[in-house]
């Protein structure tokens, strides 16, 4: 995902430009500025060391300063806020660039640094917004095929991931044993008599992939679900009804996806029933 689109990465980065900004003020306590008798402007440093103050407190303030810019140096950029100074090729980063304010013939000056500062972390709240409204909306469990979702939800609600696994299975299967008129055997079975590969017996019915029953991807749809679907009911149902082990939500939200997607492939297959 493009960096400019994570809402996530965006709110990182605006905390690091909040950081850099007050590390830069605590940088602008032990300096005084120049700029206010005119004299040497854009000559002269911006801003030099107060009376009193040492070389050593500059420096460590001054390293906390830009390991603060380290870890907001791509939000210029992301946000386009740039100056564009005379003599300068290209424009300048007001992060990267906060230290020139202590140099000869400094590029920016300190209310530039901190003017961009503001206006990076408007832009930024702008473009958490925008990115929370474009981001694709995650496919959750209440998308899932409506016999499935709706005999889990109720448990699922209550944080009883296990039995809405085993509720969604058995909604499933009983589903199943009406649309093939079998309700007298188990649901396994039921599985294996509704993708059997034997003609349908007078009275019976099967499930059958449409198409021409000759067709390669019908033919192969036909023994897939003879296969898969009996294998569901063994693994996913069985093993969510017989356990006693608590099962995480993302372990039951990945079985009611093949729950769902097994049925709404039985929504596709067409009811052949046998001879009368």
């Amino acid at each position: 995902m493009d960096a400019a689109q994570d809402p996530g990465y965006l709110r990182t980065t605006q905390t690091a430009v909040r950081e850099f900004r007050s590390r830069f003020r605590e940088f602008l306590t032990l300096h005084a500025p120049t700029n206010e008798s005119g004299i040497g402007r854009g000559v002269i440093p911006a801003v030099i060391r107060r009376e009193g103050v040492t070389p050593e407190q500059v420096t460590e303030i001054a390293e906390q300063v830009a390991e603060a810019a380290g870890r907001a140096r791509r939000a210029a950029e992301l946000t386009k806020v740039m100056y564009t100074v005379e003599g300068q090729t290209r424009p300048i980063d007001p992060i990267a660039a906060w230290s020139t304010i202590a140099q000869p013939k400094p590029v920016l000056e300190p209310e530039n640094v901190l003017i961009a500062c503001g206006q990076i972390i408007g832009s930024l709240d702008e473009m958490i917004e925008a990115a929370k409204i474009e981001q694709p909306r995650p496919a959750g469990p209440a998308e899932m095929h409506p016999t499935v979702w709706g005999a889990a939800r109720p448990l699922w609600d209550d944080g009883h991931y296990r039995e809405a696994v085993a509720a969604a299975a058995e909604a499933l299967a009983d589903k199943v044993k009406t649309l093939v008129k079998r309700r007298d055997i188990a649901e396994t079975s039921v599985w294996q008599h509704a993708f059997s590969n034997a003609p349908a017996k007078p009275g019976e019915m099967r499930l059958r992939w449409p198409g021409e029953p000759d067709d390669r991807d019908v033919k192969s749809m036909n023994d897939g679900l003879r296969l898969f679907a009996p294998g569901a009911q063994m693994t996913i149902r069985n093993g969510a009804a017989h356990s006693t082990e608590r099962m995480s939500e993302q372990d039951a939200l990945e079985r009611l996806g093949a729950l769902s997607l097994l049925a709404r492939w039985v929504d596709t297959c067409e009811r052949v029933e046998g001879p009368q």
